[in-house]
């Protein structure tokens, strides 16, 4: 199988770049950068192992440059995981419209055009495949300063189910996976009583284990979720 994978470089993205990968499955990498990580994949296994350097900024350019130059209309797409994000935290009452539309731009514009180009491709090859968002548990609990960053993923979990809806009668699924704080770059930036305080409103009190969240997308992918579409699936440690 062959998968579309955005933000591979780095935390879930990389961990998830692995799973599938060690699974037997081709992915086809996107992150604005190689990280020691991505280059480490990629001398282990050049062949299952595609990478595309673009920044999600970038709408307009996704047709040309991702699919028509670099995966090619010939290949088959089975699964897509939207992983890429750009956090942009702060209280609302301090919001910035350039970085609140860059964010935007990031988290929801281009991954609804990866997402369009995506489902053109399965249909191209009739192929039953698998979109899968990765959402935030703040779309659900709330937390000082993500109002602006959970708008985002409130937004691809509404996208996302209206996405299985349309698509359902073709075999195509899409699901949001959302996913508890974990220790990845995105959330360094918080201090470690930030994090206590997190992990405290969970039933289990401690980070969600990055490898559980990248197990349960290559299940997302694989056949053994084919009757599962149009569902928020939470890997939060019980969040309470």
């Amino acid at each position: 199988m062959n998968i579309l994978l955005t933000g591979a470089s780095k935390g879930l993205g990389l961990k998830t770049t692995e799973v599938l990968i060690n699974n037997g499955w081709t992915v086809y990498a996107i992150s604005r950068s190689k990280s020691e990580g991505l280059n480490k994949l990629m001398s282990q296994f050049p062949d299952r192992l595609k990478w595309l350097a673009y920044d999600l900024t970038d709408g307009e350019n996704i047709r040309k440059t991702v699919f028509k130059e670099w995966i090619g209309f010939d290949t088959p797409i089975h699964a897509y995981v939207n992983n890429a994000a750009f956090a942009y935290d702060d209280i609302v009452t301090n919001l910035n419209l350039a970085s609140l539309e860059k964010m935007y731009h990031v988290n929801v514009f281009t991954p609804m055009m990866l997402t369009k180009f995506v489902l053109r491709q399965m249909l191209l090859h009739n192929v039953k495949g698998s979109i899968i968002h990765i959402s935030s548990i703040s779309v659900h609990t709330g937390y000082k300063g993500l109002s602006m960053y959970a708008s985002t993923k409130g937004a691809l979990e509404a996208f996302s189910k209206n996405t299985a809806r349309e698509w359902g009668e073709k075999g195509i699924r899409s699901n949001a996976l959302v996913a508890g704080f974990m220790e990845t770059e995105m959330s360094a930036t918080l201090s470690d009583n930030q994090k206590n305080r997190i992990y405290q409103r969970t039933s289990m009190k401690q980070a969600v284990d990055v490898n559980s969240v990248a197990e349960t997308i290559k299940f997302l992918i694989s056949d053994g979720s084919k009757s599962i579409t149009g569902q928020n699936i939470h890997v939060d440690n019980g969040t309470i």
